[in-house]
């Protein structure tokens, strides 16, 4: 039987397409604005995504936090908020106190966000049963993406062959695994690590590319995986090889090689006798109590 977190994770190629098809402009950062992108948990590392390829297409000053560490005192022209719930209590609790313009996307249009924001984009087609997080986040980094200009028929096709390619064994039977990125792509690795503890329990770590030089590499070794989102550094393959650690890298659009760790995360889970779709000690949204 098909877990929901399966389901999901395959039909990510199909929401990214409903996604890039109908970009809503005007509830989006506009050009040149200085903007503040907050959310939790999986929200905040596509945040992060977000806030560096905007810059990097010269859209204006973009800074991503999560939103319990959001700094007071600075000046944005607007907020943008990801949550798929529309409840999570830190992203709320900051909302109410800010005044400037705010945006959201999220994929509940019954919840708390919509009255928190003064524009909303529900990606209700993209909601999830699980508690993990899959479709949703990446759906709303190739909507983001598509708001920038970027042309996504690649990464779409790209995703189709990470939703089919047979899963390397290696992977699936690591003992542990580092996730790199740069740019963009640093947010991606976070969210690649947490997949697989949450949906494995597995020990990952996430770094920026060349920062895995200064200290982590220490723990490459046989069995442990060095896994690059992106191009990796000149000489990196060759360091952690030589360490005994398996480099993987593909071709493919960091986005489509996230569907990638996906997979694997719940192929994992499954060996281990675990319920991808209910991860221990989390719910679909952090309340907290008054």
């Amino acid at each position: 039987m098909t877990s929901h977190t399966e389901a999901e994770i395959a039909s990510q190629p199909s929401c990214w397409r409903r996604a890039v098809a109908d970009v809503p402009a005007d509830a989006l950062p506009r050009h040149g604005e200085r903007v503040a992108v907050v959310g939790c948990g999986t929200s905040w590392f596509i945040a992060m995504a977000y806030a560096t390829l905007r810059e990097r297409a010269g859209h204006g000053e973009t800074d991503a936090f999560a939103a319990s560490e959001t700094p007071s005192g600075r000046s944005y022209d607007r907020v943008l908020a990801l949550t798929r719930s529309g409840t999570t209590t830190e992203v709320l609790e900051l909302l109410a106190r800010t005044t400037t313009k705010i945006s959201a996307i999220t994929a509940d249009p019954e919840t708390p966000i919509m009255r928190a924001a003064d524009e909303v984009v529900v990606l209700d087609y993209a909601d999830e049963r699980s508690v993990v997080q899959t479709r949703f986040a990446t759906t709303q980094l190739a909507l983001l993406r598509a708001g920038l200009g970027e042309d996504l028929t690649q990464a779409i096709e790209d995703a189709e062959r990470a939703v089919a390619a047979p899963l390397p064994d290696e992977l699936v039977k690591a003992e542990q695994f580092s996730f790199l990125g740069a740019g963009w792509t640093v947010g991606l690795a976070q969210e690649a690590a947490l997949k697989m503890r949450e949906a494995s329990r597995s020990w990952t770590e996430a770094y920026p590319a060349m920062e895995y030089r200064h200290g982590p590499i220490s723990i490459a070794g046989p069995g442990r995986v060095t896994w690059m989102l992106g191009a990796p550094p000149d000489g990196l393959r060759g360091q952690v090889e030589q360490a005994g650690g398996m480099f993987f890298e593909s071709g493919l659009d960091p986005m489509a090689e996230l569907i990638r760790a996906q997979r694997v995360a719940v192929a994992r889970a499954f060996a281990q006798q675990l319920n991808p779709d209910e991860p221990m000690h989390l719910t679909r949204s952090v309340i907290l109590s008054p």
